[in-house]
């Protein structure tokens, strides 16, 4: 059995007293996983990345990373949040954007040693973008600036790298492009991926957590019905829900019943 590196047991979040956002979630994760989180918006995604981050503390329960509080073990994670978006009047390059994934480590605020801006070149020849350093962050498409921000996720050479919604704003090639890097980092480090987008599960992953309110484990690249129904099932008030995408010889679309 692989080692677990980082584990929720019956953690409850809840923001300013309210409603939780998570109720009493149990979910492992082994190293070498590639998770896909997913559920629809709202359903708790984001926070449990934030958990796990130690970002947020639980209202109840426990979170451990690599046997511990997640606040001490930072520096062993990468991470990259959802909808990064350069100002396109900030004069920032590439490299720099990069570096930023380093600031406060050092004590020495936003300057960096020859060392250093050598391991973030590495990081970003790893997602693609060597010879891209002194651009301008502004000026690389879509695709581009998602992989300099992975890229930033990566120049502490973390073990885990947690990415909310990596492909957001990136079309169909940028998309593809972006699976296969992601399959390659995975020989190197455990991942997870959070998505709404159902499409993920034939794209590498390896297991899928789906998340709305509650976790529902799969140790699979599959989403059957009963998972379909948790995330967006008849509560809230589709006649229709959604499509399965099956694998066999030949992939095809089934749907669930519905009414018509």
């Amino acid at each position: 059995m692989r080692e677990i590196v980082a584990e929720l047991s019956g953690v409850t979040f809840a923001y300013a007293a309210g409603i939780p956002v998570l109720d009493n979630v149990d979910l492992v994760l082994r190293r070498g996983d590639y998770l896909a989180v997913l559920g629809p918006n709202g359903g708790g995604k984001s926070t449990l990345l934030k958990l796990f981050l130690g970002m947020l503390a639980p209202t109840a329960g426990l979170v451990r990373v690599f046997g511990g509080p997640p606040t001490r073990v930072r520096g062993r994670m990468g991470y990259m949040p959802q909808l990064l978006k350069p100002r396109v009047d900030y004069p920032v390059t590439v490299l720099d954007a990069v570096l930023m994934g380093l600031a406060g480590r050092s004590g020495r605020g936003f300057r960096y040693r020859r060392e250093e801006q050598d391991t973030a070149r590495r990081a970003l020849g790893r997602v693609g973008l060597a010879g891209q350093e002194d651009r301008s962050l502004a000026e690389l498409s879509g695709g581009q600036q998602q992989r300099a921000f992975i890229a930033r996720a990566l120049v502490s050479e973390p073990e885990i790298l947690l990415l909310d919604e990596p492909t957001a704003s990136v079309d169909a090639g940028g998309k593809t492009a972006l699976f296969e890097l992601l399959a390659g980092l995975n020989q190197d480090m455990t991942i997870v991926y959070v998505s709404h987008d159902l499409s993920v599960v034939g794209c590498g992953v390896k297991s899928v957590a789906c998340v709305n309110r509650t976790v529902h484990f799969h140790d699979a690249p599959e989403v059957d019905a009963d998972m379909l129904r948790m995330m967006y099932g008849a509560e809230g008030g589709q006649r229709c829900p959604v499509e399965l995408i099956a694998h066999g010889r030949i992939p095809h679309r089934v749907l669930a019943e519905h009414e018509e």
